[in-house]
This record gives structure tokens, sequence and C-alpha cells, in this order.
């Protein structure tokens, strides 16, 4: 996978070296840093381990679009407060898709066109005792 930036409206990359040398040239950012990238960012925004997230990343002409499949956060069947404030499932995979294509897109410099969220399960946030 290979991303051209362009900079002051050149085809290739340019800037100023530290002797004053324009530097030319291209970066190539390779797919499994926009995978990695893409796995951190919605594992801490949906709320789950990264291990149980997983993406998928493909460059188009306009920009990426990403595949992720994660387990959802839910309350605990016992606890009718929490249940009763949580946002249906459904809406709450629109909201994470809108919030995860403006983060990715400002992450990986890049548009992202499209992303498709599968959800693959509930899993229970671990209480944490307090000391």
């Amino acid at each position: 996978m290979r991303a051209d930036q362009h900079i002051a409206g050149g085809d290739a990359l340019s800037g100023v070296a530290a002797g004053g040398a324009a530097l030319r040239g291209r970066v190539e950012v390779k797919e499994r840093v926009y995978r990695t990238v893409t796995e951190k960012a919605s594992a801490t925004l949906i709320g789950v381990p990264r291990g149980d997230v997983k993406v998928d990343v493909a460059e188009h002409p306009r920009g990426i679009t990403v595949r992720i499949a994660a387990p959802l956060p839910v309350p605990r069947l016992d606890d009718t407060a929490a249940i009763a404030q949580t946002v249906p499932v459904l809406e709450r995979a629109r909201d994470l898709q809108e919030q995860l294509q403006q983060h990715l897109s400002t992450i990986l410099g890049r548009n992202v066109i499209r992303i498709n969220l599968t959800v693959t399960g509930a899993t229970i946030p671990e209480r944490r005792r307090v000391q």
C-alpha cells in the first residue's frame, strides 16, 4: 500500500533539510501501519482491548475504507439503572462509525471514505476495586 503526499503543490514531497537543500521523494505508508493504528484507535474509542478488535484496511483513489469487527461494551445485566440509560445498539454503532471516521481521518492524515462496523458480541467491562 502506498500513500503519496504532496506538499506545496509539487509532485514529490519537498522540504528543507538541515543544510538548506530541498528534499524530494515520496512517503510510503505500509498497510500494516494503517491496520495497527486503526486497531489501537478503534479499541480505545470502543472501549475494548486491542486484541478483541479485528481490522481490514483498503486503499482507494479517493481515500481509505476500513472494516472493523469488535465486541460492544454493555452494562451488567443486574445493573438496571445503567441498562435504562444505555443507548440502543444500532444507535451506538452508528455513533461509533461517525466518531471513528472523523478520528481515523485525523490520525491517518487520509480521507476515510467508509467504515463498516461489525458488532461481534457483547462484553461487560470489569469492575475495578477502589482501595
